[in-house]
């Protein structure tokens, strides 16, 4: 069970697009977004307990024991991979010129992401809460939905106690051990 405190931190990631290019409004390429974060907590072994992917950017709740930094890089790593090699396989020149950058070694040409990710710690369960809530209304404020819960690139529906079969990625809620309310879920 994660107990969310100082000594034992969520953190909330942001990361962004370079150039808020709107990689991800396509859902091909937000399903492989959603693909990718999964194999990324597999692979380092993170808990991830909320997420929303917007067209430029994404938000996400990790518990881990790992650093920060190192977490941030599993996720922003694979994400990366993943959608420039599909870029590249499907042709997408376009896209890639906007990604692309002077070679800085090791093959590397296109850059994903803006240079740094944004890695708060969230040590109290008021404001863990508070950016749970944040990141699920992310695509109400946009405009993309009416209600958290119609947006597919969301855990707004788990946190309802509502998936549907088809979720395109699962979250770990029941991993957290709350010591305010008995349970936050579905509140």
């Amino acid at each position: 069970m994660f107990r969310i405190s100082n000594d034992t931190p969520a953190h909330y990631l942001t990361s962004v697009t370079r150039n808020r290019l709107p990689v991800f409004r396509q859902p091909v390429l937000t399903e492989l977004v959603c693909k990718a974060l999964d194999e990324a907590r597999r692979s380092a072994g993170f808990l991830l307990f909320a997420y929303v992917v917007m067209p430029d950017h994404l938000h996400a709740i990790l518990g881990s024991e790992l650093k920060p930094s190192k977490v941030a890089q599993y996720v922003n790593g694979i994400i990366a991979r993943r959608v420039i090699n599909y870029l590249k396989d499907h042709g997408y020149k376009d896209s890639l010129a906007k990604l692309a950058h002077e070679d800085r070694g090791r093959g590397y040409r296109f850059s994903l992401w803006d240079h740094h990710s944004n890695m708060k710690r969230l040590t109290q369960e008021d404001v863990f809460m508070q950016k749970v809530n944040y990141l699920h209304q992310n695509p109400v404020r946009a405009g993309l939905v009416e209600q958290a819960k119609d947006y597919r690139w969301s855990s707004a529906r788990f946190w309802a106690r509502k998936p549907l079969e088809d979720e395109p990625l699962r979250i770990d809620i029941d991993e957290i051990h709350w010591r305010g309310a008995a349970s936050r879920v579905g509140k």
